[in-house]
C-alpha cells in the first residue's frame, strides 16, 4: 500500500504542476469553505469556545467519514483508486497557484500600482488600498513564505505519516483556522479551538521548512547565516507561534525586512523592497519546495522499508 502512495503523491504533484486547481464548483476546499459559512451562522450563537470544537468536529465528520468510505469502496479497482486518491490529494496543497498568484502580484506593480493593491486584497486580511509599493513586496513575501508551510509542505507532511486522510484532515483544520481562527468580537471564542489546533499541527511542519529554507539560502548564494540568524531571533515576534519561522528565515535570507505595521517586524533591512525581490523569494521557495518534497519522499521510503522488514519477521 506504501508503494502504491508513492505512485499517488508523485501523481498528485504533478497534476498540480500541470493543471492546478480544480473548478471552484468541484473544489472539496471551496466545499469546505462554504460549509464553515453556513455553520457559523448558527454555532456563533452559542457564544462559548465549544462552538468552534463542534465546528471543527463537523467539518470532520462530514468530510472525513465520507472520504474513508469512499477510498475504501473505490480501493477494489486499483487505476480508479489511484486516479480519484491522486485528484483528491492534490486538492490539499497548492504549489503552481501559490508560486503564480505571487508572479502576477510583482507584473501588476510594474503595471499599475491600485491593481497590485486590489490584487494583493484576495490574498491577505489587511487593508492594502493605501500600500505603498515596498509594502505590497513585503505582503508578497511574507503571504508567499508563510504558505510554503500551509499551502505546500504541511498537507503532503501530514499525507505522508498518515495518508489522504491525514492530508484532508490538515486542510480542514487550517481552512477553518484562516476562515474563523481570529482575535477580533465576532471570531474569538469560535475560532478559538481550531487556531489552537492548526498551532499544534503546524508545529513542526513550520520549523522543517524554516531549517530548509536556511540551506536554501545556502545553495542559491542568498545570506544563510543571516538566514539562520533572523529566524532564531525573530520568529517569535508573529502573533502565530508557526508563521514567523518561515517568513524570518526569507526575510534574513533577502536581506530585507519583512513588515506588517502594528504587528511584528522581521529582519533588518539590508536591501531595499523592489519587485525584483519577489524573484528571489520565488526561487528561494521553488528550491524550498523540491528539497522538502525530497526529504518527504525519504521518508516515505524508510516507512516502505520499516513495512517489508516487518513482514518478513
Amino acid at each position: 500500500m506504501e508503494l502504491i502512495f508513492l505512485i499517488i503523491f508523485f501523481g498528485a504533484i504533478v497534476l498540480d504542476l500541470t493543471m492546478g486547481e480544480l473548478p471552484v464548483n468541484i473544489h472539496p476546499v471551496v466545499w469546505m469553505g462554504k460549509l464553515i459559512s453556513y455553520l457559523k451562522t448558527f454555532l456563533i450563537k452559542i457564544n462559548s469556545k465549544f462552538s468552534g470544537f463542534i465546528l471543527t468536529m463537523l467539518l470532520l465528520i462530514l468530510f472525513i467519514v465520507p472520504l474513508i468510505l469512499l477510498l475504501k469502496i473505490l480501493s477494489f479497482n486499483l487505476i480508479i483508486y489511484i486516479f480519484f486518491s491522486l485528484v483528491i490529494l492534490s486538492t490539499t496543497f497548492s504549489i503552481k497557484f501559490l508560486i503564480s498568484s505571487i508572479q502576477d502580484i510583482k507584473k501588476d506593480l510594474k503595471c499599475n500600482l491600485e491593481i497590485a493593491r486590489q490584487s494583493m486584497s484576495f490574498l491577505v486580511s489587511r487593508d492594502t488600498k493605501s500600500l505603498k509599493k515596498e509594502e505590497i513586496v513585503s505582503a508578497a513575501i511574507e503571504t508567499l513564505s508563510e504558505n510554503i508551510t500551509d499551502s505546500v509542505v504541511a498537507p503532503l507532511f501530514y499525507s505522508v505519516l498518515f495518508g489522504i486522510p491525514g492530508a484532508f484532515i490538515y486542510r480542514i483544520i487550517n481552512t477553518l483556522d484562516a476562515m474563523v481562527g481570529y482575535k477580533d468580537e465576532e471570531n474569538y471564542l469560535i475560532g478559538y479551538f481550531p487556531a489552537k489546533v492548526d498551532d499544534i499541527l503546524n508545529y513542526i511542519p513550520a520549523r522543517f521548512t524554516g531549517i530548509i529554507l536556511v540551506v536554501s539560502s545556502l545553495i542559491l548564494g542568498f545570506n544563510w547565516k543571516n538566514s539562520w540568524k533572523v529566524m532564531i531571533k525573530d520568529a517569535g515576534n508573529t502573533p502565530s507561534p508557526n508563521s514567523g519561522y518561515t517568513m524570518a528565515a526569507v526575510a534574513g535570507a533577502l536581506e530585507v525586512s519583512l513588515i506588517k505595521p502594528g504587528v511584528y517586524k522581521l529582519g533588518s533591512p539590508q536591501r531595499d523592497l523592489n519587485p525584483e525581490t519577489i524573484n528571489d523569494a520565488i526561487k528561494l521557495t521553488k528550491l524550498t519546495i523540491i528539497i522538502s518534497i525530497i526529504l518527504l519522499i525519504v521518508l516515505q521510503l524508510i516507512l516502505l522499508i520499516l513495512v517489508f522488514n516487518k513482514a518478513f519477521i
